[in-house]
């Protein structure tokens, strides 16, 4: 007997599968295209207000789908079912260029299940479309209105598991002030940093970025708050003046001064701790208030 394989089984072999691969890797490289680094593409990431766009403004989409359909089973003004589904309807844009941004930048496991997540929204915008026009056409729209539902439903089942299970958009450099006891602790002597470049270093089970100019010592998370890649590794920059540091796996940017986000996707910043050293040259670290 076959065991049943429920909606997490068969999105965990979605995960897995090579199967849209190829139109993932073509789509992924025309948005990164499309969208350079620079304030657009940092606005729809949502770094401004320090989380991820697409979700809040999927939820007005979603929102008035569902409250059209809903009024469609009532005794309500037909006029009404059909606003909703316009504003739906026109958000979807704005909503498609925010979650795209998000996708291309993303680890290939998620961008599949963000594949069938953008042709499930793909299936409901058109389906909503096609009820619009028929109801402004004197028809009634509702069974297509019914099957945009279930197709919307499918992409925010897909969405909420790229955002859960998968961490999508989510922060994973958290603060780290709870995992550090409280006081200054002894990191290594300074003469033990190479000059100008950052190297990893471990407070506990706490892997730091460290960078040595001169006298000085900056000192991160180095888990990149994106998708957790080691800003070590990453490449020292400096824009408008700004030293940052970009992460070597999907470039978010982050000035080094107090690890606040220059550039997404990120839009945590990376946790910053003080630092000062000993008269014998030991680097002792605390964190920050950032």
């Amino acid at each position: 007997m076959r065991r049943f394989v429920g909606p997490v089984g068969l999105t965990d072999r979605l995960e897995k599968s090579k199967t849209f691969d190829g139109p993932i890797r073509v789509l992924a490289k025309a948005v990164r295209s499309a969208l350079p680094q620079g304030r657009i593409r940092d606005f729809l990431h949502g770094v401004p207000t320090g989380k991820p766009l697409h979700p809040p403004l999927a939820t007005v989409s979603l929102g008035c789908w569902i409250s059209s359909t809903v009024l469609d089973f009532s005794d309500a003004d037909p006029r009404a079912a059909q606003l909703l589904l316009a504003v739906g309807i026109g958000s979807a844009a704005p909503t498609a260029a925010a979650g795209l941004t998000d996708w291309s930048s993303l680890h290939r496991e998620q961008q599949r299940v963000g594949f069938v997540h953008i042709l499930a929204n793909l299936s409901a915008l058109a389906l909503f479309s096609a009820s619009l026009i028929s109801r402004l056409n004197g028809g009634r729209g509702r069974a297509l209105s019914l099957a945009g539902l279930a197709a919307a439903s499918v992409s925010g089942y897909l969405g909420g598991i790229l955002a859960y299970r998968q961490g999508a958009g989510a922060n994973h450099a958290p603060q780290v002030s709870h995992l550090v006891p409280l006081g200054w602790h002894d990191l290594c002597p300074i003469k033990d940093l190479p000059e100008g470049r950052p190297v990893a270093r471990r407070l506990g089970y706490i892997q730091l970025f460290v960078l040595r100019t001169g006298e000085g010592v900056t000192v991160l998370a180095d888990r990149c708050p994106h998708l957790a890649g080691p800003l070590h590794q990453g490449t020292l920059v400096v824009e408008n003046g700004e030293a940052c540091v970009v992460c070597p796996w999907h470039g978010s940017t982050f000035r080094l001064v107090d690890g606040s986000v220059k550039h997404g996707p990120a839009t945590a910043p990376a946790p910053c701790f003080e630092t000062r050293i000993r008269r014998d040259g030991t680097i002792q670290v605390r964190p920050g208030l950032t």
